[in-house]
């Protein structure tokens, strides 16, 4: 093992196939301090599907190879409550604290609350959070993701910030000129959620098709990506 291996530190990426992720991940791998162990993501068990995000398991497979990453699923039920949520995360962490990880990245921006949340659950464990996006002007990194070439698609959109015609989109510079006043450009309050499947750091495109938009408790649009097998 090289020195520079030994020195680095080890990480986790929590990981839901969105931009924001992707951005993290993409800040890490420029820092040579950072050895990124694993993506780290949630999957509801009942749909078999990113958790809020709702991609299926198979495509989110299909990006972490891709990137060439190792993924560790976290299982939860549809209505899991914090405890369980809490409870099954740290079962995830604490295996890869005895592999000698110390801390996981997320793709906060700017919600305090959140960061506080997860600083304190780590905090109980003896890890750290790391926020590599943090505090970043969120129209500045909308429009760096689109320079860099990422490829992004709307999966999932909140109807009370967002009509359903948004649902599906790719995440460009139109997508982002037509979002309404006070919607934010990274969707940091929970206006909408992208899956990432193109990009600089992809060994090559996640393909897929564009399948039928659903209504979920009267209030997310999602819209279904199909993995096109090959």
């Amino acid at each position: 093992m090289k020195r520079e291996d030994k020195i680095r530190k080890r990480v986790l990426v929590a990981w839901s196939g969105g931009k924001d992720s992707a951005m993290a991940l993409y800040e890490l791998r420029k820092d040579r301090g950072y050895g990124i162990a694993a993506l780290l993501t949630t999957i509801t068990k009942d749909y078999d599907r990113i958790s809020m995000h709702g991609v299926r398991r198979v495509l989110l497979e299909k990006q972490a190879d891709s990137i060439g990453l190792q993924l560790e699923k976290v299982y939860i039920t549809k209505n899991a409550s914090n405890e369980e949520y809490e409870a099954k995360m740290e079962n995830a962490l604490m295996k890869y604290k005895r592999l000698g990880v110390s801390a996981i990245a997320f793709g906060d921006i700017f919600l305090e609350d959140v960061k506080e949340y997860r600083e304190r659950n780590l905090s109980k464990i003896g890890m750290e959070a790391i926020f590599p996006i943090w505090g970043r002007n969120t129209a500045e990194l909308a429009q760096k993701f689109i320079e860099l070439g990422f490829k992004a698609i709307v999966t999932c959109v909140d109807s009370k910030f967002l009509d359903k015609k948004f649902v599906g989109r790719i995440y460009d510079n139109r997508f982002l000129r037509e979002l309404p006043s006070g919607v934010d450009p990274c969707g940091e309050n929970g206006e909408f959620h992208t899956f990432v499947y193109d990009g600089p750091m992809f060994r090559k495109r996640v393909e897929f098709k564009v399948g039928r938009v659903v209504l979920r408790e009267n209030r997310f649009y999602f819209c279904d990506l199909m993995p096109v097998l090959r």
